[in-house]
């Protein structure tokens, strides 16, 4: 039997910080970044180039901290450089398995990681490392979603994967709402309508002017990734057309 071809041949994937926490509420468990490090290798494992945008909630959000009264700017700063620390783990743990890896880092911090620049990641991707691009857009008052996108228009991604905690988008938190509805299609002007909590206003409208196709699936079910790349229709697709 032929071996199955991936759909894409270029991805972002898109991780909160959050998706670090495990279940003790705050920091990086261990156990939850090996999981993922070992799902990035199945995943590069089949021939995708492989590039992450990856948060800092669970050690540090610049937004809530600016409501408790801090700069608005230091609060974000804070926040980039606690996206830094997470890349630099799961660096670790992708290495750890034998996967070759970049930190590009938005803000200069040469001692620790390579600068952001586009050329470079291109050539990294197509030597087969993956890149983990740290610190957002190196700006403050944008967050990780918007330069999840921006990373992913510069890299001529195929398409954002978003991966969280739940199986998509819903009409309503699936938390506390039993009853919630999981779209399995959406069209971006849909999600700004609706204000449906796919990713911030400004990271969907740079994805829909230009074209990236925006999946959010649930990061811990075991080879959602890989299945994805080859093609599974698992969580929520936004598109130009629901």
């Amino acid at each position: 039997m032929a071996e199955k071809t991936p759909v894409y041949r270029r991805i972002l994937l898109k991780l909160s910080g959050e998706a670090l926490i495990g279940a003790q509420g705050y920091g990086i468990d261990p156990q939850v970044i090996d999981f993922i490090a070992g799902e990035i290798k199945e995943t590069v494992g089949s021939g995708v180039q492989l590039a992450i945008v990856i948060g800092g909630g669970n050690i540090f959000r610049g937004l809530k901290a600016h409501a408790s009264g801090m700069d608005r700017v230091a609060a974000d700063n804070i926040g980039m450089l606690a996206t830094v620390i997470n890349a630099l783990a799961l660096q670790d743990s992708l290495e750890q398995t034998g996967i070759q890896t970049r930190v590009q880092s938005a803000i200069n911090i040469a001692d620790v990681a390579e600068p952001f620049i586009v050329r470079r990641a291109l050539r990294h991707l197509e030597k087969g490392r993956v890149v983990i691009f740290a610190a957002g857009t190196g700006n403050p008052f944008f967050t990780t979603d918007t330069a999840a996108s921006l990373r992913a228009g510069e890299i001529k991604a195929d398409i954002l994967l978003k991966g969280t905690k739940v199986d998509g988008v819903y009409d309503k938190d699936p938390v506390i709402d039993k009853d919630a509805i999981l779209y399995k299609s959406l069209s971006y002007m849909e999600v700004v309508k609706a204000g449906l909590k796919v990713m911030d206003t400004t990271a969907i409208t740079f994805c829909m002017d230009n074209e990236i196709p925006i999946r959010v699936f649930n990061m811990n079910g075991k080879g959602n990734l890989k299945r994805i790349v080859f093609g599974g229709e698992i969580g929520t697709i936004v598109r130009a057309i629901a």
